[in-house]
């Protein structure tokens, strides 16, 4: 398994990352189409090539095309809508929020796997993107499609671990010593 790799690829004093990536991805609680495109679309926007090149051949098989397209189309929308949201909601005109948003979004309505699926994965990527409306809405329409707190956590942690081994391995590779 590639995520093994990227687990012993951690640094002894990333040793806590590399008990919740195992923890996470082993002993969490999403099924395995929600988990592998959470990793997968968690794993494009950290922008990591270890990281990527770890998930991305797994989450190929175990997804199947049509969610492995969905996790990626998830990653490509939330990183124009991350940055669009994030800057509008920061901006201290309020105005802006009444504005026509004029970026074209229908890939939100990924064909091929179900809405709940789908907007776990907005919502992890939104975590890593850090965009707090994005956040907001994609969290409401999961709550909506039926899932509980505990599994829009379950993303949350997803992307925070996924962040972080990107941003170890992505140290380690500057520093020469990874």
């Amino acid at each position: 398994m590639a995520l093994d790799a990227l687990r012993s690829a951690l640094p002894d004093y990333a040793g806590d990352l590399r008990r919740n990536l195992a923890s996470v991805v082993d002993g969490g609680r999403l099924p395995e189409r929600q988990l592998w495109g959470a990793l997968l679309a968690c794993a494009i926007a950290v922008r990591s090539p270890a990281v990527l090149r770890a998930v991305a051949p797994e989450a190929r098989e175990r997804l199947g095309p049509e969610a492995y397209d969905a996790a990626r189309s998830a990653a490509a929308a939330m990183a124009a809508n991350n940055v669009f949201f994030r800057a509008r909601h920061l901006l201290s005109d309020p105005g802006y929020g009444h504005l026509r948003t004029g970026l074209r979004t229908n890939v939100l309505g990924a064909r091929g796997v179900p809405k709940a699926d789908y907007e776990l994965w907005c919502v992890a990527v939104s975590a890593v993107g850090g965009c707090g409306a994005c956040l907001d809405e994609h969290e409401r329409a999961l709550r909506r499609a039926g899932a509980d707190r505990e599994t829009v956590q379950e993303a949350l942690k997803v992307a925070a671990v996924v962040h972080a081994a990107g941003t170890v391995l992505d140290a380690e590779a500057a520093f020469g010593d990874g």
